[in-house]
């Protein structure tokens, strides 16, 4: 046989398998309807005449293009096409080219391009002119090639569509394309988007958009579907809404197939708010889901674990009278990895309820739920359900209810199901064999365990990492270190990371308490490659030390086998500072004697924390030298630096140093102390009576921004408490107890002596109250509200304050009395004030400095001298020497009694005592001498006062 070999490419048809639309009958100018629409006036084909075997075939001329059936012709190309002006193409011989025969019909090899939706012109030209065709056959072609457009809208609608999609080439698909023009059947149309689909998502919307505008898209509800899956996949959700909408413009169905284009690539992709929000517009739309919808969206939810969406779409499936038992297995999933086993269970009972027969994951799943929660009389019970349901055993089924016998160690019932596996037709998988050791792992059943691991390893099969921790424990636990030793090498063999190997048995001997067994176990195994690791070898220098295992561990950092700087200064650090919060400061001390030497480069966190570390354990003089050479080597310190340094001076009671430190951490502008800092610096401060470098730290607080917490409201108020102008810390205080915060006694105190100081009693009385609320007032707190009382001569307050603090409990200390006195005494109360100088005689109640100062301080006013001088004697007589206080209200007695020269002379006694006196000793003093009229001398002692740098204005009446 012969064939007509015309130039046309192989894309557009080569063989029968290779033909687009398996037509094994269709003739050149068929696929020349099907494939394009060819944009010329006429075909004409001029050829020579030839003859083959017997047979002659004409092109051209009067006859047309005919052959005969048993004739087959090659060895022709067809070159050329004649356009409006009919000239002329040839024939030209070639040279012999492939061909292959479809049967008794030709083979086209032409290069053709789309004249839509991507035009191209069709160009067959030839090399050698021939004869003048006699003969015009366009309108022949023309018939045939909507003959063939018919032919192809049947074979795209065919049966056989769908397994060519998936076969067709690339260079097969552009021929497809070339041929679809605005003419072409919405079913070819369709049929191209949906390979289109499945190939090419920016091609596929394209191609929907050349859809759209010529018109194929009118009750075309397939595209929209095929176009929603390509914008879905693309993630494109905005574009995926506006065709829904554009859908019922169309008088498209917007139907459950729409949306679930939507949802299966949410399903795919875990996309649970998206998958929700087309689910619910699909409601609002009045749509009702299809067992299809709530299959993917209770597969999502089950993947992604919303307990929430799937409970949502679970109940709208059982309202609709939906029956998916891939959603009940689903909600039972869910409620099992959740630990809601009583949900889990009613979903079992509602899918009998809703008489929904349960298939084979329904069943496994249900038989999890169970064994899950040891319910193993029901697993059983639904084993026997499924097998009597026609359900073939299944090991997976087994395997289920072999862990849930594990899980209430009931190794015998698991070990008795085990045997029956070959009974019913079953092999133990590798699944059932882990299940097996786990079991008897969890019941201590070390030699059983044993058994399960080495029958799973002959099986072939691979232990998980579960099974060699469970082992693993075991050996310990059982003393077996040869047995631990196999098994380390079994975990290295199985490809587990040195790292992973060395954790399981550190955690494995911790557990038991004999780490010490370790470095044996190591020695014998894989120590070597530990060495290698730094991973690996902190790990096992960290448990070393934790277990107080030191030598150990130094030894392992002796044989380490890497050299990584930073990462061995890290590891030293992290020992130093494990071994001080275990407060095992000595083993720190060792580790950091053993650190490399590093004279050149400080490592400043080091040497912190061995300067705190020095603290603790009062080796103040190192802590100190770690210092200076830290400080010498000209490393910047941070604010934990400083921090740790200035704590350390506190705890060595060197405030003045820590004052010096705190200077140098001022001028650091980039320095801003956290709130740790802070407070030492306020109580350092404190210690020091440093008023305005309270007020400042203070201030710098407020501007640092720092959230203040209920010790530093705390801290501040009982530092601060004379620093600050008392409208500030009233409001601290007050915002304080607006924050919820609770105050402690010493702040309550603090605000106490504030406020009477201050006359506030309003507030004080305010304050004294919540105190004694909350159950937080003391003693000082009684004593401070009398002193405040007795400020402002409320003798009354102060009697009612004495008597709620003998109800308290408290006795009548012996600062109430001299509250008392000093108030009796300046009111002028005497009797009064010696009944309270009697009770105080009855109760044995000694006085100090302050009592005797106030008797002396009342009866100089009164101008008694010889009260005086016995209350002065009585303070000599009680083991007191009478203070800077006692000499000035001495003196000032002196004066109010004239006697100028005793006065004097007390001014020379202070000074023999090495008592400086102070500008009240001199004011006194110059008083009395300018009230006795003793003004020459009061003249001296001002100059000497000033020549003594005391700042006191000089009296006027002496200018």
């Amino acid at each position: 046989m012969s064939s007509l070999s015309l130039a046309a490419g192989p894309d557009i048809c080569e063989s029968k398998q290779r033909n687009p639309f398996g037509n094994s009958n269709l003739c050149a100018v068929d696929l020349l309807g099907v494939i394009s629409s060819i944009s010329c006036s006429s075909i004409r084909f001029t050829a020579i005449r030839k003859e083959f075997a017997g047979d002659s075939f004409v092109v051209g001329g009067r006859f047309g293009l005919c052959a005969k059936p048993g004739v087959r012709f090659k060895n022709y190309k067809v070159y050329g096409l004649d356009g409006i002006d009919r000239s002329v193409s040839t024939i030209d011989s070639v040279k012999k080219t492939e061909t292959v025969q479809i049967g008794d019909s030709v083979t086209l090899e032409a290069n053709m391009t789309l004249n839509n939706p991507v035009p191209k012109v069709l160009e067959l030209q030839g090399k050698n002119a021939g004869r003048k065709s006699g003969r015009n056959i366009w309108s022949r072609l023309q018939r045939m090639q909507k003959a063939s457009q018919h032919k192809v809208s049947r074979i795209v609608s065919g049966r056989n569509c769908s397994s060519f999609e998936d076969k067709i080439s690339d260079g097969d698909l552009e021929a497809v394309i070339s041929g679809i023009h605005p003419d072409s059947s919405v079913e070819h149309c369709n049929w191209v988007l949906k390979v289109l689909e499945k190939r090419s998502e920016e091609k596929t919307v394209e191609f929907f958009e050349w859809m759209n505008c010529h018109g194929k898209l009118k009750e075309n509800t397939d595209a929209y579907c095929l176009a929603l899956r390509a914008l879905a996949r693309k993630e494109d959700w905005s574009r995926a809404m506006m065709l829904l909408q554009e859908m019922t413009s169309d008088e498209c169905e917007l139907n459950a197939q729409a949306f679930n284009s939507l949802i299966y690539v949410c399903a795919k992709r875990g996309l649970v708010g998206w998958g929700t929000k087309w689910f619910h517009m699909m409601l609002e739309q009045g749509i009702r889901p299809n067992v299809a919808t709530i299959g993917m969206l209770m597969g999502l939810f089950q993947k992604k674990c919303s307990l929430s969406q799937a409970e949502f779409a679970f109940g709208r499936m059982r309202s609709l009278k939906l029956k998916c038992t891939t959603a009940y297995s689903a909600m039972i999933i869910i409620y099992t990895r959740l630990g809601l086993y009583n949900k889990s269970e009613e979903v079992i009972s509602v899918m009998d309820k809703d008489e929904v027969l349960p298939d084979l994951e329904n069943w496994l799943v249900r038989l999890n739920a169970y064994s899950q929660q040891g319910k193993i009389e029901e697993a059983e019970t639904v084993l026997k359900s499924m097998l009597k349901a026609g359900i073939s055993p299944n090991i997976v089924a087994y395997n289920t209810l072999i862990t849930g016998y594990g899980k209430v160690a009931n190794m015998k019932a698991a070990k008795h199901l085990f045997q029956a596996l070959e009974s019913v037709g079953l092999d133990p998988d590798e699944t059932t064999y882990r299940s097996m050791i786990e079991g008897f792992g969890r019941t201590d059943n070390y030699k059983e365990a044993l058994w399960y691991y080495d029958k799973l390893k002959n099986s072939g099969f691979q232990p998980n990492s579960s099974n060699f921790y469970t082992l693993i424990n075991l050996q310990a636990r059982h003393g077996d270190e040869k047995g631990a030793v196999q098994t380390l090498e079994d975990m290295r063999r199985a490809g587990c990371q040195y790292s992973s190997i060395l954790s399981s048995l550190i955690q494995a001997y911790e557990r038991i308490g004999m780490v010490e067994k370790v470095p044996h176990i190591l020695e014998a195994s894989f120590y070597e490659n530990i060495l290698l690791d730094p991973t690996s070898c902190s790990m096992l220098v960290m448990a070393y030390v934790k277990c107080s295992l030191l030598d150990d561990a130094l030894r392992v950092l002796q044989d380490k086998s890497w050299e990584d700087c930073d990462f061995e200064e890290n590891l030293y650090h992290l020992l130093i500072c494990s071994c001080k919060e275990a407060g095992h400061f000595e083993n720190a001390v060792k580790v950091y004697m053993q650190m490399p030497n590093s004279d050149i480069h400080q490592n400043l966190h080091i040497t912190c924390s061995m300067i705190d570390i020095y603290s603790a354990m009062g080796r103040f003089t190192d802590a100190e030298n770690l210092y200076l050479k830290l400080k010498g080597s000209g490393v910047t310190f941070d604010m934990v630096a400083y921090s740790i340094v200035v704590r350390m001076y506190i705890r060595a009671g060197s405030l003045e140093n820590a004052c010096v430190v705190l200077e140098m951490m001022e001028k650091e502008k980039d320095i801003v102390p956290d709130i740790y800092l802070f407070r030492d610096m306020l109580r350092t401060y404190q210690k020091c009576d440093m008023t305005q470098k309270l007020a400042n730290v203070y201030y710098w607080i407020l501007k640092s921004g720092i959230a203040w917490d209920e010790a530093m409201y705390n801290c501040v108020i009982n530092c601060c408490g004379h620093a600050l102008p008392v409208d500030e810390l009233s409001r601290l205080y007050e915002e304080m107890i607006q924050n919820g915060h609770a105050a402690n006694t010493i702040t309550f105190n603090v605000m106490l002596d504030v406020y009477g100081k201050s006359g506030l009693h309003k507030k004080a009385r305010k304050v004294f109250w919540m105190a004694r609320n909350l159950g937080l007032a003391d003693v000082i707190s009684y004593n401070t509200m009398i002193a405040a009382h007795g400020k402002s001569k409320d003798i009354k307050s102060m009697e009612s304050v004495i008597q709620k603090m003998q109800s308290a409990g408290f006795p009548v200390s012996l600062e109430a009395y001299n509250s008392l006195l000093d108030a009796y005494g300046k009111d002028n109360r005497l009797e009064e004030f010696n009944d309270v100088l009697q009770k105080m005689k009855e109760l044995k109640c000694v006085s100090d400095h302050y009592t005797y100062n106030i008797m002396i301080n009342i009866y100089g006013r009164k101008g008694w001298i010889e009260e005086v001088s016995r209350v002065f004697a009585e303070l000599k007589e009680h083991g007191l020497e009478p203070d800077l206080y006692s000499y000035n209200t001495l003196i000032k007695a002196y004066g109010i009694a004239g006697m100028v020269e005793e006065a004097v002379n007390v001014v020379q006694e202070m000074r023999r005592k090495g008592i400086k006196p102070d500008r009240i000793t001199y004011t006194n003093l110059i008083t009395t001498l300018q009230r006795n009229e003793n003004f020459l001398e009061a003249v001296k002692w001002s100059l000497w006062m000033r020549q003594m740098e005391c700042q006191v204005e000089f009296c006027p009446s002496l200018t």
